[in-house]
Formats: C-alpha cells, sequence, structure tokens
C-alpha cells in the first residue's frame, strides 16, 4: 500500500485553525487512511492509502476536515515516490545543507507559469531567491522568514495557485517517517 505525506495549510497559526493532531490522526483513521503520524503541530502527515490519486486523496481529506474538524483548509499530498524527487529536484543544494531553516519547499496546487514566477521573482523587495519546478518552489530567506515581504498571500498572489511551506528541516523529517511506514 503506497504511503502519502501530507500538508495543511495555515493550521495552528497564532490561534487560528486549531486543529489538534490526535483529532488529525483520528480523522484519517476515519477516512479509512492507514498508520496516520503526524509531525510538529503544523498539520503535517504520513499515511498510507490504496487510493492512488493524490488529487482525490486531498479531496477527501478537505471535505473530512470540514465535516469532521470544522476547519475549512486546503490539503497538499504528494506520494513517498514524489517526495524524494522533490528533494531531489531541490536548486539549492548548499543552503539545505548550510542553513536548512531558511530554505523554504512550497507545494503548490498547481505548477505555475514561467511568466508567473518571473512575475514573483520580480516583486521581490529583499534578498529572497525563488525557484519553481513543477508543483513545487523552493525560496531561501537569507535573512528568515519572519521579517521578509515575501509572503505567502504574496505568492499565492503571483504563482495563481494556492500554497503551504515547510522548511527543509521538516521536510526531510517527513521523508524519514514516510521510509519508516514504506
Amino acid at each position: 500500500m503506497p504511503t502519502y505525506i501530507g500538508l495543511l495549510r495555515a493550521v495552528n497559526l497564532a490561534g487560528i485553525n486549531k486543529v489538534a493532531m490526535s483529532d488529525l490522526r483520528e480523522l484519517l483513521g476515519t477516512l479509512g487512511l492507514e498508520g496516520g503520524q503526524t509531525l510538529l503541530q503544523s498539520g503535517n502527515v504520513v499515511f498510507r492509502s490504496r487510493i492512488a490519486s493524490a488529487a482525490r486523496l486531498e479531496r477527501l481529506l478537505e471535505d473530512g476536515a470540514e465535516k469532521q474538524l470544522g476547519v475549512k483548509t486546503a490539503f497538499f499530498v504528494r506520494s513517498a515516490e514524489d517526495w524524494k524527487a522533490l528533494i531531489a529536484a531541490n536548486p539549492f543544494p548548499d543552503e539545505a545543507r548550510n542553513d536548512p531553516g531558511r530554505l523554504l519547499m512550497l507545494c503548490l496546487k498547481a505548477a505555475p507559469e514561467r511568466s508567473a514566477v518571473t512575475a514573483l521573482q520580480d516583486a521581490i523587495v529583499g534578498r529572497e531567491i525563488v525557484k519553481a519546478k513543477g508543483p513545487q518552489a523552493y525560496i531561501v530567506y537569507p535573512d528568515g522568514q519572519g521579517r521578509s515581504r515575501l509572503t505567502t498571500v504574496l505568492i499565492e498572489k503571483k504563482l495563481g495557485t494556492r500554497a503551504t511551506g515547510r522548511n527543509w528541516n521538516t521536510v526531510l523529517k517527513l521523508n524519514a517517517l514516510a521510509d519508516a511506514q514504506g
């Protein structure tokens, strides 16, 4: 049975969209997903499913979260194989090795057009660097993400698609959890 990694968008941020990880694991079980594990409090899940479509799993999880948890949010699901591919596609290997907390991987609902990526790059006012490949984007925040003006709102507006990001440390921890299930 294939293993998947799921990311919830915008949960447990400043008291908004509060979701207990125990409730999230229970939701996975209720939906027939097996081996549900969570990582951190930011809505990261690893599970197994007979459903072979990430898009179908996203819809299932989004509907389930709204009905069972009362939270309307987006899920971003990638197979464990796709997750390994997005790690391998990282265009910033030096940053991943030397300062992984300042490297962000964004899962996108759709692959952006090249012109949208260029528009996002043109909108950067700081030292951030953005590259996109397929339905992922990678951003280096050399001065940290906290004070950056390159926000998720701006990113989504310029790319024309929904997004959620995780720092490189979390990306690698999720990969390890998926490997343990695999």
